[in-house]
């Protein structure tokens, strides 16, 4: 409770020195879904973005030098997804690790008794990465290409920003943190269903990764949620409104 007090005093002390003028600019550059919320939208957004920005720690990786355009372009977008939320929903989030480009993700260390098949050795390229209780990795051109496109249903800074979300409950299992029983159920149904319509073919909308696994599942659904909401809702109704309740923003009714 005292921890929680000062955490909030803390952000109150943040949000007395004013939005930068610079950083509103980059918002409105940048990061495009910004130009499409209410006033009262903006100034929310520009409260978690100040937030966000002081709170985490941020490293520039492969020769890149961060600045304010690239802090602000990816706390944009990641604060787009706690508007109907707060910042305890990132929580998960606390070191940002941004490259210029795709990066090569060494090959894991295999347990003895791990009897899968090995198709192909060696460093996987990637362009973001989010380890349990560990770091995001982002590159940085695929993040300003999918802020700068808000409609396209791909967004990296969504997709593995899901992927934290998912780790809140101790598991990556394409389930967030809910609160009963009966939203696990329901949550379930919606995905399994979608999960299997899309392995059989009958519906198009989520990219063919979400097959993946079900983690994977989770993450393009809220980048195609996000992105795309309005399809969603009509092809995918039932993922369209758990996703809705979750994130608490009904984004297909505007």
């Amino acid at each position: 409770m005292i921890l929680r007090w000062l955490t909030e005093r803390r952000r109150a002390r943040l949000l007395e020195t004013p939005f930068p003028d610079a950083w509103r600019g980059i918002l409105e550059r940048n990061v495009t879904a910004y130009r499409l919320l209410s006033a009262e939208e903006q100034q929310r957004l520009c409260d978690l973005v100040q937030v966000f920005v002081a709170e985490k720690h941020w490293e520039g990786c492969g020769g890149l030098e961060l600045d304010d355009e690239i802090r602000v372009t990816i706390a944009g977008t990641a604060c787009l997804m706690i508007l109907g939320r707060d910042h305890d929903l990132l929580r998960e989030v606390e070191s940002i690790l941004v490259y210029p480009s795709g990066v090569l993700l060494p090959e894991q260390a295999r347990s003895t008794f791990d009897a899968r098949p090995v198709v192909v050795g060696g460093p996987t390229p990637v362009l973001g990465v989010a380890h349990g209780q560990g770091p995001v990795v982002l590159a940085w051109d695929a993040v300003l290409a999918g802020a700068r496109n808000a409609r396209d249903g791909h967004n990296l800074v969504f997709h593995e920003l899901a992927h934290k979300i998912d780790f809140l409950d101790g598991a990556g299992d394409g389930t967030p943190p809910l609160d009963s029983r009966q939203e696990r159920q329901r949550w379930a149904r919606a995905c399994t269903d979608a999960y299997q319509a899309h392995r059989d073919g009958r519906e198009t909308l989520l990219r063919e990764y979400a097959t993946t696994n079900e983690a994977e599942f989770f993450a393009v659904a809220t980048e195609v949620f996000f992105e795309r909401p309005q399809r969603m809702a009509a092809e995918l109704p039932a993922l369209y409104a758990v996703l809705r309740d979750f994130y608490r923003l009904d984004l297909a009714a505007r």
